[in-house]
């Protein structure tokens, strides 16, 4: 659990990301707060000073603490609409090409959507897979259950019911990531052809493995404010969609949240259309709060929502640990499911399972959380600073640590990625976030590394290149 400090904390961070509490306002003292909160004067001043180091708040000498103006007030992605209707991933190649230069480790790393090595828990880590390997059985070096591990379904089962999640470990089927989850279900749920509906802008390795399994989409907008609902009920309504596949926590690259009432009119959509729901929850607990939203799947009376997610954004890209959860209305396919499914390396399970009842997992989101927030908001800070003089619209996601960024029209985002390429950068362009290349003039960054010299001066160099691009244009 967090500690009550953090808690407080993330309750003033709210005030003051919803503007209740205005730019200047002076915050109650150090001693008024303790005793309106009764706690500590210990604990109200770290709860201050964690504020302070997300830049929420500053302190004037002799006058007390004051909530800082929150300067990101820029324009916002445009939300482009479309028809909906099934067709086929048309650029499977480029999909492919842009998905393998992502991850080279020679580029700066503004390209997959990946932690840096510093906000890794590696200590942590060590020292439970050192644990694990200690206390192992015998049998725990013999082939391992394909459902995974008891041990760890049983740990992802209580660290989920921490949160109000209620799934049973016989449930729970432990994967080699979350894309290996996803690609397992979606080949039990449908056949070659059928149709997937997907929100858009979706994430592109979604697109890819949706492409490379010769599946269909269905595509329906999305916002910052969320998913069309209403486009929703009508495709589902219609019959083309044989399942969906969704991410309700601080999607990718969007950055939304959907409320809970929009979550449990999803899963009640499912369930009036039996439809499945396919719900990619990997961003989840990577929000800005401490509390961890809940899932579509909270909301599922009927089985309808199938349950993915993994550790892979949470706590490391490397640690290849996922899952997909089966409901009582999946037990037709829970051979296919246990066939199809790779058997995961059992020390790394028993080290996560290690992870999470040491307690450390739990120690790490929540320091994790405020110090993306505040790394986010660093890198939307220098975005908005160094490209001044042109119209962007820039994401302000409320978890997670993707930024979508959207161009004049004259700013072709795959030439864009070309040049940062040439010049040691990693981007990815908008075009293969969705078809008929509406996406041209988008892109997408990564900010789960630190905002070192070297970033800002790769930022700095596409800016100079969007300048450029856009003078040359008006000459």
């Amino acid at each position: 659990m967090a500690f009550h400090y953090q808690l407080l904390a993330s309750q003033l961070a709210g005030k003051i990301h919803s503007q209740a509490l205005k730019a200047d306002q002076r915050l109650s003292s150090l001693r008024d707060f303790a005793r309106q909160h009764e706690v500590s004067l210990s604990t109200a001043q770290s709860c201050y000073e964690l504020l302070e180091a997300q830049g929420l708040i500053y302190v004037r000498p002799r006058s007390g603490y004051f909530v800082k103006g929150q300067s990101l007030q820029n324009p916002l992605p445009r939300h482009l609409d479309f028809q909906s209707r099934p067709r086929d991933v048309s650029n499977l190649e480029l999909q492919i090409e842009i998905q393998q230069a992502s991850i080279q480790n020679n580029l700066v790393h503004l390209g997959a959507i990946q932690l840096s090595p510093q906000l890794v828990p590696v200590e942590a880590l060590r020292r439970s897979i050192q644990r694990a390997l200690k206390h192992s059985q015998p049998e725990d070096f013999l082939y391992s259950d394909r459902q995974g591990h008891k041990k760890l379904r049983q740990a992802l089962s209580e660290h989920w019911a921490e949160d109000g999640l209620y799934i049973q470990p016989e449930d729970i089927l432990i994967t080699s990531g979350c894309m290996p989850a996803l690609s397992l279900i979606i080949q039990q749920l449908t056949e070659v052809g059928d149709s997937i509906l997907v929100p858009t802008p979706s994430f592109n390795g979604q697109l890819q493995l949706l492409a490379s399994l010769k599946r269909k989409i269905i595509e329906i907008p999305a916002s910052h404010a969320g998913v069309d609902l209403d486009r929703l009920e009508q495709m589902m309504q219609s019959g083309q969609v044989k399942a969906c596949l969704m991410t309700a926590n601080y999607q990718n690259p969007l950055g939304y949240c959907l409320s809970n009432t929009e979550k449990a009119q999803i899963a009640q959509l499912a369930e009036r259309y039996r439809c499945y729901v396919i719900e990619d929850d990997i961003y989840a607990e990577c929000g800005f709060n401490l509390e961890r939203p809940l899932p579509i799947k909270y909301w599922d009376q009927a089985g309808y929502i199938i349950y993915c997610g993994s550790v892979s954004k949470s706590l490391s890209s490397a640690y290849r640990i996922g899952w997909v959860c089966i409901s009582q209305q999946l037990q037709s396919f829970r051979i296919g499911l246990l066939n199809g499914n790779a058997i995961v390396n059992t020390p790394l399970q028993l080290a996560l399972a290690d992870l999470i009842y040491s307690r450390s997992y739990r120690e790490h989101l929540n320091s994790l959380r405020p110090r993306l927030m505040q790394q986010v908001r660093q890198y939307q800070e220098y975005i908005l600073k160094v490209f001044q003089g042109v119209k962007i619209g820039l994401s302000q996601p409320e978890g997670g640590y993707a930024l979508w960024l959207e161009f004049p029209v004259q700013i072709d985002g795959l030439e864009m990625y070309h040049f940062a390429q040439q010049h040691g950068i990693n981007i990815v362009p908008g075009e293969v976030f969705g078809e008929d290349r509406r996406y041209r003039h988008f892109i997408r960054l990564n900010a789960g590394h630190g905002l070192s010299h070297e970033i800002c001066q790769s930022i700095d160099k596409l800016a100079e290149w969007v300048k450029q691009k856009l003078d040359n244009t008006d000459s």
